[in-house]
């Protein structure tokens, strides 16, 4: 062995700033040819053979940890929840710090229920590692007794110290036991029951309320709570929406001060409002929105050129009414977001501004931000530039009416009476041809088509559920996400290459191994894959599950087997799209993401001192606070993705609950999406809601056992049908625990 190599490996971990490297992030430090990276690899086993280094995730060499005790970790500890037992996975701030024999597979570290104390689910802790204990009955198994006996490496965590607490507040069902007043949660990942110190007079056992958590220092008696306000009965309308409100701490109302600066912004566009903007009045301008929606902050224009196309992308211009260290901005930066449920919105801004000045509604002048494009006949961008304007639409359409639209032939498209609306029609029409062009190149570049059908459940007056309505991705949301996605990449190119303070949109590269797993789903669906972590593998996949049964289902796999997408200070690019630079720029209304990009391309436009720049930019957060701002609104925007799940889960839950009140016999079609030793795990085709056939629930007279090498239940009697992953059997809805949100199904 080369000794000098060697001496070089070491001096470089022996330094105090050393972070883990791979075997070519070595080479590279230490400037090894290609004809010596293989004494590098013996140099490097040695060391990890020797107890020097350990080898970790991604393949990279970490210092070994003090196995002394001493050492702690900080970070947030999460319960995960079944029927048979409530554990923990510790998430440590500086996960390349731990040992690899601490790392589980889903890259947390393992806390039972007892070494857990009176931790609670997303408290910030301390931990210390332990080797983990083997279970009781390992000592009646010889082997597995040896192997605790020669020293299994395997280490588990134990809190040490609750260093900040994450509840405050706990909603669930107040029950009486003797003299005592309990408050069980309806989040199954909190401690079971929780003492009542105090309890408001109106509350009656079985009503859902709200509590303030008060403290837990002693893991023989629950915690302590107070009631602060009682939502109704379990049964009533809108108690099920006020209990994700307040499970998420979702604000119901503005503060007085926010309401009272948005009540003194003048409602119509001045003169002195437009006066250094490019105008756009008199150009055909047009929005293309959802059915429900009620703030419009997008619209587009594509006109056609000798050798291509000119795309603008209006975005509505809330950074001239929101201004940095207003009440107003304030807020917004505090919620960070709207969030969309199932019967409300709770808007980031004041509906004076999000549904009326900042909103594009038609027929009136509205202020934009723009980013004005042109493209090749092939789809690469030429040229890009970004002006402040005014424009007044001329049409608003949902995303149906597009649809219709774009389907009409030439000779329809011209036979509206309209002649403003025959205009529109081919604008629309012209502007398919630069989208769907601009959406092969994009899949050519490696993006990957993660689109499908939603399913959200449709309320009646009450806010109960009596339907449900499932949108297609087609051809008009296409359209706009196109050039969505072009404006946001613009913007983000401009930005990083100014080296302006901004935000970005980033999705880091998954974990190989959890793609692997991915590519295992897949095979169980019978689809083959190669190298998952190669992009064209996957993008073969999505096409070939494309309009069968298991799409959701695999599609669903992929997503949660990559990175989830984020805000940064750096612009690290996005895996998912492809995409080098990418930001959000084109909903200021609905993201405090998108306004903060707002005003840092405005000190753009601003210092080169262009004509439709306004006079004076707005002050713009430095890196560090560009940071922390990225790092609180991709909170808000995982806060409000739960409560957006969990509200329309609800709803699907009750429209189901009511489908079985006319008619218990009544039946779905599911496909299989996995096996376990529980039972079968299946969704629903049209509903695409997932639920369980309990093993205990499969009908007796076929005798079913598991076969474990084929993951399937299997008919002993040779009567019933085998049931195996990917297969579309019939169900039959039996049993629904709202609380956890779990649904039974039996075979059909």
């Amino acid at each position: 062995m080369n000794k000098d190599l060697f001496q070089q490996i070491q001096d470089l971990i022996g330094k105090s700033d050393y972070r883990p490297l791979n075997k070519s992030e070595f080479a590279r430090e230490l400037g090894v040819p290609s004809k010596e990276r293989a004494s590098l690899r013996k140099a490097l086993s040695q060391l990890v053979d020797e107890g020097t280094l350990e080898l970790g995730k991604k393949s990279r060499y970490y210092k070994p940890s003090s196995r002394s005790g001493d050492q702690t970790y900080e970070g947030v500890i999460m319960f995960s929840f079944s029927e048979k037992r409530r554990s923990a996975f510790f998430n440590a701030d500086h996960p390349e710090k731990l040992p690899r024999s601490a790392v589980s597979d889903g890259g947390g570290v393992y806390i039972s229920r007892r070494s857990a104390g009176t931790a609670i689910h997303g408290d910030r802790v301390s931990i210390k590692l332990v080797k983990k204990a083997a279970p009781k009955w390992h000592k009646h198994v010889k082997s597995k007794r040896d192997s605790y006996a020669k020293g299994d490496d395997r280490l588990e965590g134990v809190v040490v110290e609750i260093l900040q607490r994450n509840t405050t507040t706990i909603v669930g069902t107040y029950e009486k036991k003797g003299h005592v007043a309990i408050l069980s949660p309806d989040d199954k990942k909190l401690p079971p029951d929780f003492h009542l110190k105090e309890v408001l007079k109106e509350a009656k056992p079985g009503d859902v309320v709200v509590a303030e958590f008060l403290s837990w220092a002693n893991t023989d008696r629950p915690p302590a709570a107070r009631m602060t306000e009682v939502l109704g009965r379990p049964d009533a309308p809108g108690v099920d929406m006020l209990t994700v409100i307040h499970r998420y701490r979702l604000p119901l109302k503005f503060p007085d001060d926010v309401l009272s600066e948005a009540e003194v912004i003048d409602t119509e566009v001045t003169d002195a409002d437009i006066a250094s903007r490019e105008d756009w009045r008199d150009r055909e301008v047009f929005t293309i929105d959802p059915e429900d929606a009620r703030d419009f902050d997008d619209a587009i224009a594509v006109t056609e050129l000798n050798e291509g196309w000119e795309l603008a992308v209006h975005i509505a211009d809330v950074s001239h009414y929101v201004k940095p260290g207003t009440a107003l901005d304030k807020e917004a930066r505090k919620r960070g977001n709207s969030v969309y449920l199932a019967d409300r919105v709770i808007p980031m801004l004041p509906e004076k501004l999000s549904n009326g000045v900042c909103s594009l509604n038609p027929h009136v002048d509205r202020l934009t931000h723009a980013a004005v494009m042109t493209f090749d006949t092939k789809g690469n961008m030429n040229s890009a530039r970004f002006v402040s304007a005014v424009i007044r639409s001329c049409r608003r359409y949902t995303y149906e009416e597009a649809f219709t639209r774009l389907k009409l032939s030439e000779q329809a498209a011209g036979a509206f009476d309209d002649p403003v609306e025959r205009s529109v029609v081919a604008h629309m029409q012209r502007a398919w041809r630069l989208a769907e062009t601009l959406r092969k190149k994009r899949f050519k570049e490696g993006c990957f088509d993660l689109d499908f059908p939603e399913v959200r459940a449709v309320l009646d007056e009450n806010g109960i559920a009596f339907a449900v309505k499932k949108t297609e991705h087609d051809e008009s949301h296409q359209l706009i996400e196109e050039f969505m996605l072009a404006a946001n990449e613009a913007v983000a190119r401009e930005t990083k290459n100014e080296g302006a303070p901004s935000i970005y949109r980033i999705h880091e590269d998954p974990d190989p191994e959890k793609l692997q797993e991915f590519a295992d789903l897949a095979r169980d669906f019978g689809h083959s894959i190669g190298d998952p972590t190669v992009r064209s593998e996957i993008q073969k996949l999505t096409r070939a599950v494309k309009g069968k049964p298991e799409e959701h289902s695999t599609k669903m796999a992929l997503l949660k087997s990559m990175m989830r997408a984020a805000y940064s200070k750096d612009p690290i690019g996005h895996f998912g799209l492809a995409k080098v630079n990418y930001c959000h720029f084109t909903s200021p209304i609905r993201r405090y993401a998108d306004l903060i990009v707002h005003r840092a391309l405005k000190k753009i436009m601003s210092r080169r001192k262009e004509p439709s720049a306004p006079e004076h930019a707005d002050q713009t957060p430095t890196e560090a606070g560009a940071g922390e701002i990225a790092a609180h609104i991709s909170r808000t925007e995982r806060v409000a993705a739960d409560a957006e799940r969990d509200s329309q889960q609800l709803k699907l839950i009750e429209y189901l609950e009511n489908l079985i009140k006319d008619d218990s016999s009544q039946t779905f079609e599911a496909i299989v999406t996995d096996v376990r030793a529980i039972g079968i795990f299946v969704e629903l085709k049209d509903l695409m809601v997932r639920g369980l056939i309990r093993r205990m629930d499969l009908p007796s007279r076929y005798d079913y056992y598991l076969d474990k090498g084929r993951m399937e239940f299997v008919s002993g009697s040779g009567q019933g049908k085998n049931i195996a992953i990917a297969k579309t059997i019939q169900v039959r809805l039996i049993r629904i625990d709202k609380g956890r949100g779990f649904i039974d199904f039996t075979l059909a």
